[in-house]
């Protein structure tokens, strides 16, 4: 009952969290950038770059803390720290304090994204309740990014977008008080270094040592690094491709929260062939493909069915990838592990942002959306021999350590069965 009981808080805590938190990215962020300040695809990408190397070293920094004080210590204080840097951003002048405003937000709200995403082996224990339990926490948060940019577009048809970071802060606040009431146990670690760019560097080996666990972070990368153009390319591909203003940003990521939602509840119902590496490299593959979808033509009609198909196939790839993390990942290297996924996902996310300004100036910004998800879809198809080779080992290291049955002395196995 416990377990239930905390189960649920979690959900809720990443729920209201996440409204904020998308509210604020899509429609505070995006938004000041490209219509309150007139960004160019370039300076938008300064912007993004930023928050994505703020939010690296905030990933590296929780998963040690994590690790020394769980998941729910992590997420109340970096709730907290969330709260003036929201409301520093409704109040910025000029575009050159909104910026280094903007990268302080990456780097103290990345962290409750990833407490968020360890909290699942503190709740439950074993494969089908990890996966379960991950399904309904990404669940609730994929629900949060259905409001979210709706919430934020309505705020911001009446206040402008730079109210919306009032939003995140009041989310904040409810966020960190219904965490607060979260119980759980942190097993502290016997024998590890307690220096923490030590304990950095040891979570750094198990990640990197561990072919299963360095084939799903490697593919959570690869993953956002198609996501990492749109970072960058996403404004201006409603403000100058599509021709609309900023509130059909969060219309349109409210039917993607659709599908993420559908796919987060789906993935338990998916065939158990699915919680794979090979069936990782499926789902990444059709990731590529859908974002494809989502931006290959103008139309509003033909972008929302591609919305609501890309975050159905994300929405199941989330839970997915964290739960075979998860699975592979020793109890008490979770919170380094994941924030090592964490910011691979933002460094995947960044380096795009390098260059999809330059290729948008020479190649259009819809022809380089469309290249950054035919180029996921490529390596992640070309990933599939991996895949299969690191399901190979995972079930080799299960049968060796499954127990050996042996009959008593003086009595065959043929009579132990009569």
């Amino acid at each position: 009952m416990s377990s239930n009981r905390n189960l649920v808080l979690v959900m809720i805590a990443r729920f209201v969290s996440r409204v904020g938190g998308s509210a604020a990215f899509f429609i505070g962020t995006w938004g000041m950038a490209a219509y309150t300040f007139h960004a160019s695809a370039r300076t938008l990408a300064w912007v993004m770059a930023g928050n994505a190397i703020a939010a690296i070293i905030g990933a590296m920094v929780a998963g040690v803390l994590i690790d020394r004080h769980g998941p729910r210590a992590v997420l109340i204080g970096a709730e907290i720290l969330t709260i003036p840097t929201a409301i520093a951003l409704f109040f910025a002048p000029t575009f050159a304090v909104f910026v280094p405003l903007a990268w302080l937000f990456g780097l103290v709200g990345t962290p409750t994204f990833t407490a968020g995403s360890a909290f699942a082996p503190y709740l439950v224990e074993g494969p089908d309740e990890l996966q379960r339990a991950n399904s309904l926490i990404e669940g609730m948060g994929s629900f949060a990014f259905v409001l979210g940019p709706a919430v934020g577009a309505a705020v911001a048809s009446v206040g402008g977008p730079r109210s919306v970071f009032l939003a995140m802060a009041v989310a904040s606040v409810i966020a960190a008080v219904t965490i607060w009431f979260v119980h759980i146990e942190v097993t502290p670690r016997v024998g590890e270094a307690q220096h923490p760019l030590r304990e950095f560097k040891a979570g750094l080996r198990m990640s990197y040592s561990t072919a299963s666990l360095r084939y799903y972070i490697l593919t959570g990368t690869a993953i956002w690094f198609g996501f990492g153009a749109f970072s960058a390319l996403e404004p201006l591909f409603y403000r100058d491709v599509v021709g609309v203003g900023v509130e059909w940003i969060g219309w349109m990521n409210s039917l993607f929260g659709v599908g993420l939602v559908t796919g987060s509840l789906l993935l338990p119902r998916l065939p158990h062939a699915v919680r794979s590496s090979r069936g990782l490299a499926l789902m990444a593959t059709l990731t590529g493909l859908g974002s494809i979808v989502y931006v290959g033509s103008a139309d509003l009609r033909i972008i929302a069915v591609g919305a609501v198909i890309w975050g159905l196939v994300i929405g199941a790839t989330e839970p997915l990838l964290r739960t075979l993390l998860h699975i592979a990942s020793p109890h008490e290297y979770v919170g380094r592990i994941v924030g090592t996924a964490q910011y691979h996902r933002n460094a995947g996310e960044l380096v795009p942002l390098a260059i999809a300004p330059t290729l948008a100036v020479v190649f259009g910004v819809q022809s380089t959306l469309i290249a950054g998800g035919v180029l996921v879809a490529v390596i992640a198809l070309a990933s599939f021999p991996i895949a299969a080779r690191v399901d190979r080992e995972v079930t080799a290291e299960k049968l060796a350590e499954a127990p050996v049955i042996r009959p008593e002395p003086g009595v065959g196995l043929g009579d132990e069965l009569l």
